[in-house]
């Protein structure tokens, strides 16, 4: 089982090879740890994502464009769902938004991997139940990587992600 380590920090200061993105459909950015990372790839992370998703992408989906200044070989933009009280499928599309980027990452040779907590911020998913379908799915999906870091911005996901991770 691969290695799941729960820290309290940036996204963007994680030692791995890629990241995963919290984006929007749109996939040109957004508010939150998106429009960090559009900040710091610079404007080809922009124009590389009009050129691989001119139309976006569904929730659930995965689209990988280089990290350009963000120093990482890569990073996986995928869209969570909205929760809508969790009867729309939601939790499915949540499980899709881990299990294809760390599917990705797989065939890409990545080794280690960095996420945050998908649709837990302006999406409004509820935190005590995204964190176990994050952590349930990169469990069960991971066979070839040698660490994952879910790395927590805020207190609350900090908790209730090492948690899960740790009990």
């Amino acid at each position: 089982m691969v290695p799941i380590e729960v820290v309290r920090g940036s996204l963007l200061e994680q030692d791995v090879e890629a990241i995963v993105n919290a984006a929007n459909t749109a996939m040109r950015g957004g508010s939150g740890i998106d429009g960090a990372i559009h900040r710091a790839a610079g404007k080809e992370l922009i124009g590389e994502l009009m050129r691989v998703a001119p139309h976006g992408a569904k929730a659930g989906k995965v689209v990988v464009t280089p990290g350009f200044k963000t120093g990482f070989r890569y990073i996986f933009h995928t869209a969570g769902p909205i929760w809508r009280g969790g009867l729309n499928g939601e939790p499915a599309l949540l499980a899709d938004c881990y299990r294809n980027a760390t599917l990705e990452a797989e065939r890409l040779g990545v080794r280690t991997l960095g996420f945050c907590s998908i649709s837990t911020g302006v999406y409004s998913y509820p935190l005590e139940r995204a964190a176990p379908i994050a952590l349930n799915t990169v469990r069960e999906t991971a066979t070839n990587l040698d660490r994952v870091v879910f790395a927590m911005f805020g207190e609350k996901e900090y908790e209730v992600f090492a948690k899960l991770a740790n009990g």
